[in-house]
């Protein structure tokens, strides 16, 4: 099994692509070793210790180095890891327990329902337009609200902590919603 890497625009993250379906479908954004207890293989990448983040794509594992560590000597441990998850068929997430439980996201931004027609064309350019060029980059954005004109965004994977998510946010996702839904004023990272 060849798993190949690419690297992100956040030089702390790495996207390693197994060459198969990681989920199949969703996302999931593990930020501590305590979110990774629901997953063998992040809590087993997270147990390396130089890591502050894994995350779970479509057919990608992206994981953040802790600061100051080089990938140099963190790639061939966090390779290992997943050539043995994926080699042996092992599941993604453990069986959920009565004490384990993921709740559901909720939104940052209540929306109004007089709104419903532009949180409709907002939510149908983020899913078409940004989410699968934030993927390639080994992240995902997630739609947290919407209110008097501002879009509320939480980004994710590689993509949270990115140097350039700001202009990301500002130049590239906030331009095109402005420009197809002229309701929107400015987008926000929350």
């Amino acid at each position: 099994m060849l798993i190949e890497t690419e690297p992100t625009p956040n030089p702390a993250t790495l996207k390693f692509l197994p060459g198969r379906t990681v989920m199949e479908t969703g996302t999931r954004d593990f930020a501590s070793p305590e979110e990774a207890e629901a997953s063998p293989l992040a809590e087993a990448v997270f147990a390396l210790g130089d890591v502050t983040g894994v995350f779970f794509g479509r057919d990608f594992v992206s994981v953040t180095a802790a600061p100051g560590v080089e990938w140099a000597g963190l790639k061939p441990d966090v390779l290992a890891i997943l050539l043995d998850h994926f080699a042996a068929a092992m599941p993604l997430f453990r069986q959920a327990s009565a004490d384990f439980s993921v709740p559901p996201a909720e939104p940052d931004v209540v929306d109004d329902p007089a709104d419903a027609d532009i949180v409709a064309q907002i939510r149908e350019l983020i899913e078409t337009r940004v989410r699968p060029a934030v993927a390639n980059d080994g992240g995902d954005i997630v739609y947290r609200g919407f209110d008097k004109g501002k879009v509320y965004l939480q980004m994710q994977g590689a993509c949270s902590g990115c140097p350039s998510s700001s202009a990301t946010l500002k130049n590239g996702i906030e331009q095109l919603l402005k420009y197809y839904v002229p309701e929107v004023t400015e987008v926000r990272a929350v």
